[in-house]
């Protein structure tokens, strides 16, 4: 396995320390550590990708599983915002519903021995995702230690940015199922 594979593997092995941190709020700073180890997730995902394309390491099982660790970060922050009160579930459910339509032409592709990367509206996608579960964590942060009183301004610029990943998330859906539509009208 090479680096950038490890790196993705790192970021899936994150996920659970987060989480953990994001739901326990007996743990002073709780919010913190979970920013913190989700940024060191995050930022393996602009690393792997990265050091593959210059060192010429790109594999089909980065092509998976770089988007598949994506997922499984994001989707987890989003359930924890679910059952934290930072989001509703509509937001989770409609990334969800983009996410299994992908992965689905994704499976299709590969059932027809083609391996299909991420496109660049994924990758925007993606980091519209970060920024608005970092922006989250960090306001809860703030209101946590109390630098910030809670306050609806802080609810809107969560759900703003929730709203504004789950636009760029049907966006990039959208764009990928244009552009591979090919995979679903050879479908078996």
């Amino acid at each position: 396995m090479n680096l950038p594979n490890k790196l993705t593997v790192l970021r899936l092995l994150f996920v659970p320390f987060y989480v953990f941190f994001l739901l326990m709020p007996g743990i002073p700073h709780h919010y913190l550590i979970a920013l913190v180890i989700f940024a060191a997730a995050s930022y393996t995902d602009h690393l792997d990708g990265k050091i593959a394309r210059k060192y010429n390491m790109v594999t089909d099982f980065g092509k998976f599983a770089d988007p598949l660790a994506d997922k499984v970060m994001i989707v987890s922050a989003l359930a924890c915002f679910v059952q934290l009160g930072l989001t509703n579930a509509v937001v989770l459910i409609l990334i969800l519903a983009r996410e299994f339509t992908v992965t689905s032409v994704r499976l299709v592709a590969s059932s027809q021995g083609k391996v299909v990367a991420a496109n660049i509206w994924g990758k925007v996608k993606t980091v519209a995702q970060i920024i608005a579960v970092f922006v989250i964590m960090l306001l809860q942060y703030l209101i946590e230690i109390q630098a910030i009183a809670p306050a609806v301004w802080v609810n809107a610029v969560g759900e703003g940015l929730m709203w504004l990943s789950v636009a760029f998330t049907w966006l990039s859906g959208v764009i990928y199922l244009m552009q591979n539509a090919e995979f679903i009208k050879n479908a078996k």
